[in-house]
C-alpha cells in the first residue's frame, strides 16, 4: 500500500500490516490504531532530541545499554507474543535507551526499552502524555521523560509496581540524573540552549 487514504482510519492494524506499507507519512500503532506523525518536528525539538542522543551514545558507546533515536521502531508486544501479527503497538520514541541486547534486532526494539524520552510538539501532546503514557506503563518501560521545550520542564515518570509515578517536574537552573543511567546528568540550562 502506498496512500494512507485506502486504508480504514478507525480499523485495527498489527505490526504484520505496518511493515507492508509504503507511505512517506510516518505512522505509529497504538494498541492497533493508527496515529499520523507530526511533518518534520521544529528545529528546537530536533535539537534537545539530538543533545540528549548525543550525550547518550557517548556515555554508553562501550556499554550493553545502546540508545536509539527517531525513527526507531520499538514493538510492545503484549503477553510476551512476537509474531508479528499479533503486536499491535509500534511507537517512534525520540530518544530510548535499550539495556537488554536481546531485545534489540534488525528491524529495531522488541519489548519495553529501559528508559523512553519523548519531546513534546504541537499537536503530539495528546498522544505523548496519555496514549503513549499508557502503553509504556502496560508495557514495563522504567523511566519515561516528557520534555516540553516552550515552558523549559521535564516530568519525569517512573515504574513502581507497575505504575508510573510522577516526580516533582525539572525546570531550567536544574540537573536532571535518571534513575535508569545515574551516572548520567544533563543539565536543564544547556537541554534549553541557555548557555
Amino acid at each position: 500500500m502506498k496512500s494512507i487514504d485506502t486504508l480504514d482510519l478507525n480499523g485495527t492494524y498489527s505490526y504484520a500490516d505496518y511493515l507492508k506499507w509504503q507511505f512517506e507519512e510516518r505512522l505509529e500503532l497504538i494498541k492497533g490504531k493508527i496515529f499520523r506523525m507530526s511533518p518534520a518536528p521544529a528545529t528546537r525539538h530536533q535539537k534537545i532530541a539530538g543533545m540528549l542522543f548525543a550525550e547518550l551514545w557517548h556515555l554508553l558507546k562501550y556499554r550493553d545499554c545502546q540508545v536509539f533515536m527517531a525513527p526507531f521502531d520499538v514493538r510492545l508486544p503484549r503477553f510476551g507474543v512476537k509474531a508479528d501479527q499479533e503486536i499491535f503497538t509500534v511507537v517512534q520514541p525520540d530518544v530510548c535507551v535499550v539495556c537488554d541486547p536481546a531485545k534489540i534486532d534488525e528491524k529495531g526494539c522488541i519489548g519495553a526499552p529501559d528508559w523512553i524520552i519523548e519531546i513534546l510538539s504541537p499537536g503530539n501532546t495528546k498522544k505523548e502524555m496519555n496514549d503513549k503514557f499508557d502503553v509504556y506503563e502496560e508495557s514495563g518501560v522504567k523511566e519515561y521523560w516528557l520534555v516540553e521545550p516552550n515552558d523549559e520542564v521535564v516530568f519525569v515518570y517512573v515504574l513502581h509496581e507497575g505504575k508510573f509515578i510522577g516526580l516533582k517536574p525539572f525546570t531550567a537552573g536544574q540537573v536532571l540524573t535518571p534513575i535508569t543511567l545515574p551516572e548520567f546528568t544533563i543539565e536543564l540550562d544547556q537541554l534549553f540552549d541557555k548557555k
